[in-house]
């Protein structure tokens, strides 16, 4: 019987970015869509109603290592290897003042999330975005207007969205890692709350797979 491994990822994680993980497979399960395997969503796969599930503790030479295994026979549409992870794009730019920043573009056209702030390099505008996609899909929502406290909610990632009125009374979010650097802000100000909440839903859902591109 041939084995064949298509996909494969390792790497340190936070407890809350492996917890922000699982949630995700437990809300796929749970609605019963594609589970994703990997933090992008660019692989996924679909068990049946009752898969095989393996938990497995192990020790090797003073390791512990703890594994969750899902087995079934492969149907005809369990396994995509090009998922559409993403329905926007990371754009790369120079601005005015030399500096560069960093706007994530929708298909439709629209900046959903952009930068707070300006870098030195491209590279440094990459890093901002790379700590986007990490955060963003397990960070929790705060809503600042009804007093709401980040200590109140448990997360899966180390920021925090923020969702507040400004002093034109519009309606906007930031993301706030926790260290208080704001990472990611909506750029715009929303009539309504319900507005800017669900552009930030947009952020969490196509900020991960989202192509990173440079611009002249």
């Amino acid at each position: 019987m041939s084995e064949e491994t298509v996909h494969e990822s390792e790497k340190k994680r936070s407890r809350r970015s492996i917890a922000s993980y699982l949630r995700r497979i437990a809300r796929a399960l749970g609605r019963g869509e594609p589970v994703p395997a990997d933090d992008a969503g660019t692989v996924t796969v679909d068990p049946p109603n009752e898969p095989e599930m393996e938990v497995e503790v192990e020790r090797e030479d003073g390791d512990l290592s703890l594994e969750l295994e899902m087995a079934w026979e492969e149907g005809e549409d369990d396994l995509d290897l090009d998922a559409d992870a993403s329905k926007a794009t990371f754009e790369v730019y120079e601005d005015s003042a030399d500096e560069h920043r960093w706007r994530l573009l929708h298909d439709n056209g629209n900046i959903i999330a952009d930068g707070s702030e300006g870098y030195s390099s491209a590279a440094k505008a990459r890093q901002g975005i790379d700590s986007v996609k990490d955060n963003a899909p397990g960070a929790v929502v705060v809503d600042l207007t009804r007093d709401e406290h980040a200590d109140d909610f448990e997360g899966g990632s180390d920021a925090t969205f923020e969702v507040y009125e400004d002093s034109a009374e519009q309606y906007r979010w930031r993301l706030v890692h926790d260290n208080g650097e704001i990472i990611a802000d909506c750029g715009q100000g929303y009539t309504a709350k319900a507005s800017a909440k669900k552009g930030l839903r947009s952020v969490k859902q196509n900020a991960p797979g989202a192509a990173v591109e440079d611009t002249d």
